[in-house]
């Protein structure tokens, strides 16, 4: 364990050293110490389940910070650009299959598996930009939630192509029960005051108190949502507009900040840790490409659609890029297509592999492109200079690096030539001492 967050700091420090998000050297730290890496972690089921965990409470925190009535306000537009994203990846993988053979079923789920964004990933960039609290982060936010509705009908309906029985109406149930409380909660707190929590007094001091009891609702929800057959995450972003619609969010989001923090960790550890190197290695440009030319078009459609629902340029690219992965769920939904016997375990595998390395990419991705955006205004004539203008500081830092390893290097030199001298002076004083005690002796 020592070795574990040692190495996540330490890379994740020096990602940040360089002005890149930190999140990327906390999956490369999984990518290192993983089975495929020097396997220290060799077992990621704890993993895994802290991961799932580091989700659930991230849903939490984000509906305790929600704004009611900036969610209210971005929720149409966020239903028609989600909707959007599923319909589009749907008719690019089915094309896909076309070309390759596959079957219709294994376009649908790819499709399905290329739509979700990952919540955890978008909202750390968006954190770390300053634009969670935006107008782009309310914007995105809406967005990520209805991808997480949607999951529910599509984890249904990938059981059923495997040769479950299909209910429609159960699907249909589940839907609206899931936008019905949705609905019910953001009516009441848009129209009511706090909810006052009983024995809030008495409470609200306990540190102990607090982060239990707020863990137990948020879990607890994530249970009773995950038992009712919808996303546990969703069921986390319900208790969440809850707590923070209460007399205790002031108090209860300080203290949950830093459980959520250390998972979130953890989360994109276990990403590393799904990445297969070997795999990787032998398919390593068509893995690539693959996720390059997903984020790429991700971007490029997250722009034109949040632009179609009327969103600024500016918002519409940053939210655009924040989006622009393949997310968390997509691993369970790939996962619920190999179990229910549609994808073959090649196509999981290469599903997986670039689901993993897209969630590794998109945060220079995004960086990259906000920083070329935000120097477009220079009129620079060469991607040459743009990047030498948006990594100013980056080359800056691996320039002195430059420099202090030369200088290192120097300096060995010259204590090498030196150490060689003296070695040299040392033979020459015995050469000279020597035929002296040869003519004493005579």
């Amino acid at each position: 364990m020592a070795i574990v967050v040692a190495v996540a700091a330490i890379l994740g420090l020096g990602f940040l050293r360089l002005r890149q998000p930190p999140l990327v050297g906390f999956i490369l730290a999984g990518v290192a110490l993983g089975p495929t890496g020097f396997g220290f972690i060799s077992n990621n089921a704890n993993v895994t389940l802290l991961a799932e965990m580091g989700v659930v409470v991230l849903l939490f925190f984000i509906g305790m910070e929600l704004s009611i009535k900036a969610f209210v306000l971005s929720l149409r537009q966020a239903l028609s650009v989600a909707g959007g994203q599923v319909i589009a990846a749907i008719a690019a993988a089915g094309l896909i299959a076309l070309i390759t053979g596959a079957t219709m079923a294994e376009g649908l789920i790819l499709g399905f598996v290329i739509a979700m964004s990952s919540t955890v990933v978008a909202m750390k960039m968006l954190e770390d930009m300053g634009e969670l609290r935006s107008e782009t982060g309310r914007i995105a936010v809406g967005v990520l939630i209805a991808q997480d509705i949607a999951v529910v009908p599509m984890l249904i309906l990938v059981s059923s192509l495997g040769g479950e029985e299909t209910h429609f109406g159960t699907i249909a149930i589940k839907m609206i029960i899931a936008i019905a409380m949705l609905a019910a909660l953001l009516w009441w707190f848009g129209r009511h005051g706090k909810l006052r929590v009983p024995y809030s007094e008495a409470v609200e001091d306990k540190v102990e108190i607090l982060a239990l009891g707020a863990l137990a609702v948020c879990f607890g929800a994530a249970a009773i949502s995950g038992l009712a057959g919808m996303s546990p995450a969703y069921g986390a972003f319900l208790s969440g507009i809850v707590i923070g619609n209460s007399t205790l969010r002031s108090r209860v989001i300080p203290v949950i900040e830093p459980i959520q923090s250390v998972l979130l960790v953890v989360f994109f550890l276990s990403i590393g840790l799904l990445i297969d190197l070997t795999f990787i290695g032998e398919n390593f440009w068509s893995v690539l490409s693959a996720a390059v030319i997903v984020i790429a078009a991700k971007t490029v459609l997250n722009i034109f659609l949040l632009r179609k629902t009327g969103s600024s340029p500016q918002v519409a690219l940053v939210a655009g890029l924040s989006m622009a992965q393949i997310g968390e769920f997509s691993f369970v939904l790939a996962a619920a297509g190999l179990g229910a016997g549609v994808l073959q375990f090649d196509t999981y595998k290469v599903a997986i592999a670039v689901t993993a390395v897209s969630l590794l990419v998109s945060p220079l991705w995004v960086s990259m492109m906000h920083r070329l955006e935000n120097i477009a205004s220079e009129h620079l004539l060469t991607y040459r200079k743009a990047f030498a203008v948006a990594y100013a500081r980056e080359l800056s830092e691996v320039s002195k690096g430059g420099a202090a390893l030369a200088a290192a290097r120097w300096s060995l030199k010259l204590r090498y030539r030196a150490l060689r001298l003296a070695r040299h002076r040392r033979r020459r004083a015995k050469s000279d001492i020597k035929p002296e005690t040869d003519i004493t002796e005579r």
